[in-house]
């Protein structure tokens, strides 16, 4: 029996979200699926993080134990074959069986994208938010100076469990542009729920001149203005930031391990 790492791409439109739910298409149903043709006899592939409805991926990490006698190209393979064609297995090795893809994790990434056009483009919608009248690229890069470093990101989402830190370290934060988008990369320690949507949501609005960095950075205080926003409170007197970008335009791009959490030891 191995553990396999296995770096994930997909197509979120038509999905209710990672997360295996009991009446919905998810991504984490249509890879235990194709595991189980495989003679995979485990109850839950293990995961890096939950995206939700209509949120790509490039670089989800899942892991799982299985007996097989062939080597990781021809898992690979295999596992492919038996994959709907917006779900593919990019890469797979076999690692140590103490790892775990969600715990194991140094930093993710994200990534936002953008287009900019009066009239929405059909080959563009699945994958990009929207943006009219132009912006600049300019101004996005000044808004995300702003977030580089630890800051209390409360108005901004939600932790993983009630009652966790809000704090949170942004290792990166710039857009660049890819034609035809502008795209957003942010990598931190970890994310809160929605916090890259909020983000983005609050950056255009900026952009557009109808919020300033000065909002931005109050937000980002652990008491936010009460003027930002109409959510739920994180702490006696922070709002939630109004606004989240649509769901189309973000995607899990990478998670990052140390060398140590996935070498093959004894302990396989």
């Amino acid at each position: 029996m191995e553990r396999y790492q296995v770096i994930l791409a997909y197509d979120g439109s038509h999905y209710k979200g990672f997360q295996r739910q009991a009446h919905a298409q998810s991504v984490q149903a249509a890879v235990e699926n194709a595991l189980r043709k495989l003679n995979w006899q485990g109850k839950s592939i293990l995961a890096a993080g939950r995206t939700d409805t209509g949120v790509h991926a490039t670089g989800q990490v899942i892991a799982f134990d299985l007996d097989w006698e062939h080597g990781s190209q021809e898992l690979q393979t295999a596992l492919n074959a038996h994959l709907p064609a917006d779900v593919v297995a990019r890469e797979i090795r076999a690692v140590r069986r103490s790892f775990h893809p969600r715990h194991d994790a140094s930093w993710r990434r994200y990534n936002y994208r953008l287009y900019i056009e009066p009239v929405r483009q059909p080959l563009l919608e699945p994958y990009a938010w929207r943006i009219w009248p132009a912006i600049e690229i300019s101004r996005l890069n000044e808004t995300a100076q702003s977030l580089i470093g630890t800051h209390d990101y409360g108005a901004f989402g939600t932790p993983p469990q009630a009652g966790g830190s809000t704090v949170r370290l942004v290792y990166e934060a710039n857009w660049k542009e890819e034609a035809p988008y502008l795209v957003f990369d942010i990598a931190a320690q970890a994310f809160l729920y929605h916090m890259v949507r909020r983000i983005v949501f609050m950056q255009v609005s900026i952009a557009q001149g109808r919020l300033s960095i000065t909002d931005l950075e109050h937000a980002l205080k652990s008491n936010a203005h009460p003027e930002l926003g109409d959510g739920q409170p994180q702490k006696p007197g922070q709002r939630m930031v109004h606004g989240l970008a649509p769901a189309q335009g973000l995607i899990l791009a990478e998670v990052h391990y140390e060398a140590e959490c996935l070498r093959v030891s004894e302990d396989k």
